[in-house]
């Protein structure tokens, strides 16, 4: 194993058959940019800002659904225009999901959802929270950010009361506070298998400084040891201008194959670097590039030439494709990618052996290892408060990409 400084280092069965009767009914999602970066410095370009804030959420307690368990959704409804956008997607999808309950006559109506408005920030998610948990909630979904998950997490510890929150920052999950989005462990535990079963050994990633991207490094360098890797190098940029420097110092030991794999998982300056690789004379023959899931829906991903051959992780869009066009008819528009986040969450909440169970909720059955299926596949929450999802590997083509290997987890 060498060292770099650009900044670069040394590295070191069977689904719950009645449980998810409601869940069945569902498959998986897109993610390409459903992943906006809640907080922790998502892989999108888009940023949900954080706003100064007003520490009582705004706006009525709105609450559909027929059933005795109070179940909370937090999101963020007021202020910034962008993330309100995304925070009524994701409750028009919860009342989809209600909707589809109510039409069901196999499955029981379990639950009643109250939405409460965070603003999109710490103070108004904290307010929520506390409401939700007075007026005798037994879960509470979302919200959205890194850091309003991380402060209704600890509202719910204190009450007893678990959160499913949204957040794709892996910091924001804990014991009772899990998250259900597609992690980066999961992502790099997947390509990583695959890419020991091509009998490659010289792995070596491009990171961006950036808090989601540490979190990004930090699984690799995890998942790396634990799949039995010695990475070569990880190299951590704060541009897509320092691309050619990295390919620069990469170049010796991808022609002496101690490189014969580049993790480049930021979709933004994945590009750049495969131009630069590509200038430079490397081949798919000798680079395999390995992608996030991200990457999944990217038009600069898929229309860039150098890119062909890569490969990464990604769950189905069979999820988003089910419900798009009830969701487009009741109302008025297409729902954003996180869509069927919100729609899993509701569904699984309602689940018998969850929601009247005593107490409900509990530990031992979230964390379940047969898991749930929901319309992003099949997935199972760890003690940690983290999601594992299954996931297929995909391999960007002319023409559109292909399928490399079907979803496991």
């Amino acid at each position: 194993m060498t060292t770099h400084r650009l900044t670069c280092h040394g590295i070191a069965g069977a689904l719950m058959a009645m449980a998810v009767l409601a869940l069945s009914a569902c498959s998986p999602i897109q993610i390409g940019s459903r992943t906006l970066d809640f907080g922790g410095g998502g892989p999108s370009a888009q940023s949900i800002p954080s706003q100064p804030a007003p520490m009582m959420p705004s706006g009525p307690v709105q609450s559909f659904g027929r059933g005795p368990v109070q179940v909370a959704l937090l999101l963020p409804l007021s202020g910034d225009p962008a993330v309100s956008g995304v925070g009524q997607s994701l409750a028009n999808a919860s009342r989809l999901a209600i909707a589809f309950i109510e039409a069901n006559p196999n499955i029981a109506e379990n639950i009643t959802i109250s939405l409460r408005d965070t603003g999109g920030t710490v103070g108004g998610a904290t307010a929520a929270a506390s409401a939700a948990v007075t007026a005798g909630a037994k879960l509470i979904l979302g919200p959205l950010k890194t850091e309003e998950v991380t402060a209704v997490g600890a509202v719910g510890r204190s009450s007893g009361v678990p959160v499913i929150g949204f957040s794709n920052n892996p910091a924001a999950a804990s014991p009772g506070v899990y998250l259900l989005s597609v992690l980066p462990d999961m992502e790099m535990k997947r390509s990583l298998n695959w890419i020991k079963t091509q009998g490659r050994r010289g792995i070596a990633g491009a990171f961006p400084a950036t808090p989601y991207g540490q979190a990004q490094e930090t699984a690799f360098r995890q998942q790396a040891v634990i799949a039995g890797f010695a990475p070569t190098a990880v190299y951590t940029f704060s541009s897509a201008g320092e691309a050619q420097q990295i390919v620069n110092q990469a170049m010796d030991p991808i022609k002496r194959g101690m490189i014969d794999t580049l993790y480049l998982p930021d979709r933004a300056t994945a590009p750049s670097f495969g131009a630069s690789l590509a200038q430079a004379g490397v081949t798919p023959d000798m680079l395999q590039i390995v992608g996030s899931a991200d990457w999944e829906g990217d038009p600069a991903i898929a229309g860039a030439p150098q890119l062909s051959g890569a490969i990464y992780p990604a769950v189905d869009p069979a999820g988003m494709a089910a419900i798009s066009a009830d969701y487009q008819r009741q109302f008025g528009g297409p729902p954003h990618a996180l869509a069927t986040i919100a729609y899993t969450a509701t569904i699984l909440a309602n689940v018998n052996t969850l929601s009247m169970a005593n107490p409900p909720y509990n530990p031992v059955l979230m964390t379940s290892a047969q898991g749930f299926n929901g319309r992003d596949g099949v997935f199972r929450f760890l003690g940690n408060g983290k999601a594992e999802y299954a996931l297929v590997l995909k391999k960007v083509a002319p023409g559109g990409t292909q399928v490399v290997e079907p979803a496991g987890l």
